[in-house]
C-alpha cells in the first residue's frame, strides 16, 4: 500500500526512443498541469495545505512549491542542452529545497509561477526541431546522460506524479 501512495501512477521508466504521438502527449500533459493543479486544490483550507500526502511525506503546500522549483530546474536544463554541447548540469537537493522559508508562503505564489513557467516552457517544447530531441546533458549525481525527449517524458510523468499525490490524498480523506 505504501508504494501505491508514494507512486500513485507508478515509477517513470525512460525508453530509448519516443513516437511523435508520445512526444505530443508529453507536451500536452506538461501544458495541462497548472490548470489541473489549480483545480485539484480549489477551496483547500490551510489545514489541507499542511497535510502530508503520506506519512513522512511532503505536505500539499510543499508539493505545490516543489513543482515550480523542479520544473524551473528542468526548463534551464532544456535550455542548456539546446545551447551547449552535452553540458554537465547543476544538481540540487530537492529535499532541502522543500524546507526553505519560501515553502511556508501562500501556495498561490507557486501556482502562479507554475502557470507562467509552463506557458514559456511549452512555447519552447513545441518548437524543438526533431533532430535536437536526442541532444543530451550529463547529470553529475547519477553519472548518466539524459536526452531531451527522455526529459520530456520524465517531466510529464513528474507533474502527473505529484498531482496524483494531491488527488489521491483528497480521495482518501473524502475532501
Amino acid at each position: 500500500m505504501e508504494d501505491i501512495i508514494r507512486y500513485p501512477i507508478g515509477k517513470f521508466t525512460a525508453k530509448e526512443s519516443y513516437t511523435p504521438e508520445e512526444l505530443r502527449s508529453f507536451i500536452h500533459r506538461i501544458e495541462a498541469l497548472p490548470a489541473k493543479v489549480e483545480q485539484a486544490i480549489a477551496g483547500f483550507s490551510e489545514a489541507q495545505f499542511n497535510t502530508p500526502y503520506r506519512e513522512g511525506g511532503w505536505t500539499v503546500k510543499q508539493l505545490l512549491h516543489h513543482l515550480p522549483d523542479s520544473h524551473m530546474n528542468a526548463y534551464i536544463r532544456f535550455k542548456w542542452t539546446l545551447t551547449e554541447e552535452t553540458p554537465t548540469i547543476k544538481a540540487y537537493d530537492e529535499k532541502r529545497w522543500a524546507e526553505t522559508p519560501d515553502t511556508k508562503a501562500d501556495p498561490a505564489l507557486s501556482v502562479a509561477l507554475l502557470k507562467a513557467l509552463h506557458a514559456k516552457w511549452i512555447s519552447l517544447l513545441k518548437e524543438i526541431p526533431k533532430e535536437e530531441l536526442k541532444r543530451q546533458f550529463f547529470h553529475p549525481d547519477t553519472k548518466k546522460y539524459l536526452s531531451i525527449d527522455s526529459l520530456m517524458g520524465m517531466y510529464a510523468w513528474h507533474g502527473d506524479h505529484h498531482l496524483a499525490h494531491i488527488t489521491s490524498l483528497k480521495e482518501r480523506n473524502g475532501w
